[in-house]
């Protein structure tokens, strides 16, 4: 007769896939409060009938028993294990049925305790999961409720082989991993340890994506788990989200969250294509779309107010990709579910939401783990030329330096009245950056100033004493400062130095 063991925690649909097993012909064992819910329904054996041990310190210590590993790690094919498991009458386990401690969920919960996070901290489950993996050759292993009936169908049928406990034993390896990194992100995080010897992330599959990037591109999003204060977010109407609108959603979201004021910033392959802030969330609406509205054509706008009549009006006279916002007015609502194809998502949350700690990038030969650029401009801050700027520069050059980094370096903005006239990105030299801001704000220099992300020099002062352009910042830093500040000073421009950078690469 052939064994199953079992000890779940998430219980759905145990109760069934037992009889089916007792069907099947299977003798069960299980464990605590699993054994007590089985018991009334199927014939059970308790796992302490089995060991002749019973279960100590409050359930800590229940199949952590040589009975139990022997019985699921022997080696079927090895005349030496199967003497020495008979010499001890050690009974076989042919089917190892297991889900864990829910570690995860209680993370999720306020208020919980660290003795409480801890104490559901799985030992046993993991192990016996691990043994059974380990041994697929002999053993299937069942972590996942969902599998239950395609198991059930493959005993029936005969069809439990090799291929398939492999399969089982890989799923069953990802899980416990899943569930150590979960752990160690915990501890790392509670601790505030900043370079980890080792590096444990823990994601769990959200959505399998119709292709990534490019169509010939398989992809998938995977939610990450440990958050202290997620994003919390629902697609309210339109198209199912692309590998593309995950990544345009992320950096709208994050670059709006830079203003408190009502702000819009309509992006476009990432980057930023008019951003605005104003009185009113109507305001900035209208100052963003007016940067370059002919680029936001496909592209996504995020608010950090809810949207209303007017500025679903206008979202509704061209093509949209994304609107991302914390609400909606009902009439809003109404009009932008007009568009078929437009997805429409509600961010309660979206100012207050924590951006990651952390960002990580793929590079040769592994991953770069880096802090998240959360940087403001401090007292550092200092105006390096003889001309002060204005109140009302002054206003638009911190606006300006917030505007810059959320472009691809080299890049520069030209800013006036709270909204960018012109976004230069991703140029390899910070000139051209500069002309492109220039040229797209061509006729609104007046009473405009400039921000870049990077320290520029001669030749960019050049520039904006040619458009008429009264006012800069900058972090510095370069041995050329000197010759800029003097330039600045003989054209009378006023010059910002932040001495902080903000590259974005």
């Amino acid at each position: 007769m052939k064994t199953a063991l079992i000890s779940v925690f998430d219980k759905n649909g145990i109760v069934e896939f037992c009889k089916g097993l007792k069907d099947l012909g299977f003798q069960l064992i299980s464990t605590g409060g699993t054994y007590q819910l089985l018991k009334k329904e199927v014939e059970v054996k308790e796992v302490s009938e089995l060991t002749g041990f019973p279960e100590i310190l409050d359930g800590r210590v229940k199949t952590l028993h040589p009975r139990i590993h022997a019985g699921i790690l022997y080696r079927r094919e090895s005349a030496l294990h199967q003497k020495t498991v008979e010499e001890l009458g050690i009974d076989s386990i042919d089917l190892v049925v297991n889900n864990l401690y829910p570690f995860e969920k209680v993370l999720k919960k306020e208020g919980v305790s660290e003795e409480e996070q801890v104490e559901n901290i799985d030992i046993g489950g993991p192990s016996m999961i691990r043994a059974a993996a380990k041994n697929f050759q002999d053993v299937l292993v069942v972590t996942d409720a969902g599998d239950y009936e395609e198991v059930l169908l493959r005993l029936r049928e005969g069809r439990n082989d090799l291929s398939y406990r492999e399969q089982m034993a890989a799923k069953a390896f990802r899980y416990t991993a899943y569930y150590d990194a979960l752990i160690s992100e915990y501890f790392s995080n509670r601790l505030s340890v900043a370079n980890p010897e080792y590096l444990s992330l823990s994601y769990r599959l959200g959505t399998s994506l119709r292709y990534g990037e490019n169509p010939h591109q398989n992809a998938a999003f995977y939610e990450k788990v440990y958050e202290e204060n997620p994003a919390e977010w629902k697609q309210l109407h339109g198209k199912e989200l692309s590998y593309n609108n995950y990544t345009d959603m992320y950096n709208a979201v994050r670059f709006v969250k830079e203003f408190s004021e009502p702000a819009v910033v309509g992006t476009k392959h990432n980057n930023p294509a008019g951003i605005g802030i104003g009185e009113t969330i109507d305001e900035a609406f209208d100052k963003a779309y007016a940067c370059d509205a002919t680029s936001l054509f496909g592209g996504i706008f995020a608010l950090n107010r809810p949207v209303t009549k007017h500025i679903a009006e206008v979202l509704h006279s061209f093509f949209m990709e994304i609107v991302i916002a914390p609400d909606y007015e009902e009439e809003a609502l109404s009009i932008l579910e007009e568009k078929k194809n437009l997805r429409v998502i509600v961010m309660p949350n979206l100012s207050t939401f924590s951006l990651p700690k952390k960002t990580v990038k793929e590079v040769l030969g592994g991953i770069l783990v880096q802090d998240y650029d959360n940087a403001n401009l401090t007292e550092e801050m200092e105006v390096v030329s003889a001309r002060k700027p204005t109140e009302e520069e002054m206003r638009n050059l911190l606006f300006g330096f917030k505007a810059v980094k959320m472009v691809a370096s080299n890049g520069a903005v030209l800013v006036k009245d709270g909204a960018t006239l012109g976004i230069g990105q991703g140029q390899v030299r910070r000139t051209w950056a500069v002309e492109d801001a220039l040229s797209h704000g061509e006729g609104k220099h007046s009473g405009a100033v400039l921000a870049s992300d990077g320290f520029f020099f001669a030749d960019t002062v050049e520039l904006l004493q040619k458009h008429g352009i009264r006012a800069a910042i900058q972090p510095g830093g370069s041995v050329k400062d000197p010759e800029v500040i003097e330039l600045c000073d003989q054209y009378g421009i006023a010059l910002v130095m932040t001495h902080i950078r903000h590259f974005r690469h």
